[in-house]
């Protein structure tokens, strides 16, 4: 009764907007009270994918492939800004964990300017090129016709998923989650309200959806904006720290540019994988797997969270010059994230079809999502294991040893097994290079975790 209570407690410290010196005491606390609001920031970031997913399986399965695909570019839109996130978090942690808020609040403004440039190029590819990315990526003439106006929006809108992200990450290296997620609360309520309202008030079709996305993601990014220009808080962005400092610049380059290409190494696999999937199964396949990924990607994220978490304490506590409570921290989320993902895990295998059923009616379509959901599900306690050991290196600011892993795995490992076992398998085939190759990431990463070098890295 007294570990209920104590929970409780914590929970509600959680969901304050305090920051706490994740330095000193309990580490289980600590892993709590950062854990929580990450959990629910994810799983409502996850929440876009199924909002639209869901209202969009009424306009038919050439909308769902639509949507499916430009999220499997967009992929690389998150990628630049996960990338830029985990540089702002490790940088923001290591000066918040030597008591210099001042720092802190310029890396975080440097880390904002960064990304403003990097999203003009991006949104500009976007709406010129939608359709060619769309019939590079094996869709029908139908689904180009119908979808390019869609990834349009979607593409161009790509400064409010990038600033989201990064702002998050600067919140997150303050050690307040719970601005993280209210930022995300209010953009997936918007994105709730606004989706069904130009799908089926409104009239818009498919567009509506993208439209209702942006808008929500935008008014997530006006709430950040709020509060970091507010006083009360370790980040207080004012005038002078919006002068571009090459030093911060320079070192967020360097911790950035390995996470993006991190994270793009796997996005574009993801691509290979999509399109393997289009091309060996067909439209009924592509829904059913794209169907799966959103169930994936919700159960995914909130683990993502406790990876967070300790991404945080990491930077936070080598800052303060405490290696071997980040390794302590580190450790002890990894078994949470491992009870976590196995629970999961028996979800996906033992209960698909309702899963799949809730999304889409057409038989084939449902056939191919239970196959991925079942198949894909079976590496979940590994997915578990390895997004932590992954994160921590991240958050030490060592973003070029998990780069390479991924390299290894992704490109070395799952697309030539995909395009090996699709000839055999078909469909199946390209499912089970995913458990394969996220099993390997695992091992790998726990590995080098081991090893301590990350206790030594400078940013």
């Amino acid at each position: 009764m007294q570990t209920i209570y104590r929970f409780i407690r914590l929970f509600r410290a959680a969901l304050k907007n305090h920051e706490y010196d994740y330095t000193q005491g309990s580490i289980k606390e600590a892993i709590v009270l950062l854990a929580i609001p990450m959990v629910l920031e994810l799983s409502l970031e996850s929440v876009f994918a199924l909002v639209d997913i869901y209202f969009v399986g009424g306009l038919g399965k050439n909308a769902i492939t639509t949507v499916g695909l430009t999220e499997s570019v967009i992929t690389i839109v998150y990628s630049l800004a996960i990338g830029l996130s985990t540089a702002a978090t490790a940088l923001v942690s290591r000066r918040v964990g030597e008591k210099n808020p001042e720092a802190a609040s310029l890396a975080g403004a440097q880390s904002i300017l960064l990304a403003l440039g990097c999203t003009v190029f991006v949104s500009v590819i976007g709406i010129v090129f939608a359709a060619d990315i769309l019939r590079g990526m094996g869709a029908s003439p139908e689904v180009v016709a119908e979808g390019t106006t869609f990834t349009q929006v979607m593409l161009g809108g790509s400064v409010v998923i990038i600033l989201l992200f990064l702002m998050n990450g600067i919140f997150r290296g303050a050690g307040n989650a719970m601005i993280a997620m209210k930022s995300l609360w209010i953009a997936s309520a918007a994105n709730i309200i606004l989706c069904p309202l130009f799908i089926n008030v409104f009239h818009v079709g498919l567009v509506g959806a993208a439209i209702a996305t942006t808008i929500g993601r935008g008014l997530g990014v006006l709430y950040q904006c709020r509060h970091l220009m507010r006083k009360g808080h370790s980040i207080h962005i004012l005038p002078k720290h919006w002068v571009p400092n090459r030093a911060i610049i320079t070192s967020l380059l360097n911790v950035s540019w390995p996470a993006t290409l991190q994270f793009l190494i796997a996005s574009a696999s993801w691509i290979v994988l999509a399109k393997l999937v289009a091309e060996t199964g067909g439209t009924e396949a592509s829904a059913g797997y794209q169907i799966a990924m959103r169930n994936v990607v919700f159960f995914i994220l909130p683990a993502w969270g406790l990876s967070n978490a300790a991404a945080t304490l990491v930077g936070q506590n080598l800052g303060a010059g405490l290696p071997q409570r980040a390794k302590k921290s580190v450790l002890l989320a990894a078994q949470y994230n491992a009870i976590f993902m196995s629970l999961v895990t028996l979800i996906f295998i033992v209960w698909p079809t309702p899963i799949i059923q809730f999304f889409t009616k057409d038989a084939r379509v449902i056939s191919y999502g239970v196959d991925a959901l079942r198949i894909i599900g079976c590496g979940y306690l590994f997915y578990g294991v390895g997004m932590v050991m992954v994160q921590a290196l991240n958050g030490a600011g060592d973003t070029k040893t998990p780069t390479i892993i991924n390299l290894v795995c992704f490109w070395g490992v799952q697309v030539p097994f995909a395009f090996l076992a699709s000839s055999y398998l078909g469909t199946k085939g390209v499912f089970i290079a995913i458990p394969v190759a996220e099993t390997l990431i695992a091992v790998l990463a726990f590995w080098y975790f081991q090893k301590g070098k990350w206790m030594t890295q400078k940013v």
